[in-house]
């Protein structure tokens, strides 16, 4: 059995997290994280008390973190500290977080991905298909529109779409919409747009649950790695 740390344990991911290995019999919820001055700190969730003491980590076989780019570099340290391998599905990361982020993966076993989706990262291999068969009078726009509470703009995801594109025609994304509104979960759409026809590759997400799933597979696969830096792709 899996012993799972969950960081971010009480925001609307963590909740979805800690509702799925609760049914997976392949998990047991050992350590749950919040941050400091969290109203939540102390009370139990389904048995386990809910910490800011990143020490606790040590109690887990791996960590799921859903949460800041600060308070994941900072768990990130207390994995490579107890030697714990992680998934961070964090968003919103600087290119030096990367960097570290990437340092620290030559110690442990990282799995860094902007969207934990099996039906995301399929939409990743279909846009850089398109992108690379796709000829330049072919004008490229990405729309993507998430919840009132997400900080980061453009998501990583959009922000990961433009990255295929970009490598594959070799010129810069710059159209990219972003909308905050309501409770969407998460939609994605890529428009391919020339003189003669329109391509519309997308994905519309129902429920948090898929990043979820997602996050657990990504755990129970990363288990036994010793070290290396791995995305979502790496698991598809």
């Amino acid at each position: 059995m899996i012993k799972l740390a969950i960081s971010g344990s009480c925001g609307k991911m963590g909740q979805r997290i800690i509702n799925l290995a609760r049914l997976d019999k392949d998990f047991k919820i050992a350590v749950l994280l919040e941050g400091k001055g969290h109203p939540d700190i102390g009370t139990r969730i389904r048995g386990c008390q809910v910490t800011n003491d990143t020490q606790e980590i040590k109690n887990a076989d791996v960590l799921i973190e859903f949460t800041t780019p600060e308070a994941t570099m900072e768990h990130l340290a207390a994995c490579l500290k107890y030697k714990k391998p992680v998934v961070i599905g964090t968003t919103g990361l600087t290119a030096a977080q990367k960097k570290d982020i990437e340092a620290v993966s030559k110690k442990i076993a990282v799995v860094l991905s902007p969207n934990m989706s099996l039906g995301v990262n399929l939409l990743f291999k279909l846009i850089k298909e398109a992108a690379d068969k796709l000829s330049r009078d072919y004008k490229v726009g990405i729309r993507e529109a998430h919840h009132v509470h997400k900080k980061d703009s453009p998501s990583g995801t959009a922000r990961k779409i433009a990255e295929i594109i970009e490598k594959a025609r070799k010129e810069q994304v710059k159209n990219i919409k972003s909308i905050r509104k309501g409770e969407i979960v998460g939609d994605h759409e890529v428009v391919f747009e020339s003189q003669f026809d329109t391509i519309r590759l997308g994905h519309f997400a129902k429920t948090r649950d898929i990043f979820a799933k997602g996050a657990l597979n990504a755990a129970k696969w990363v288990i036994g790695k010793k070290r290396g830096l791995f995305s979502t792709q790496d698991i598809v």
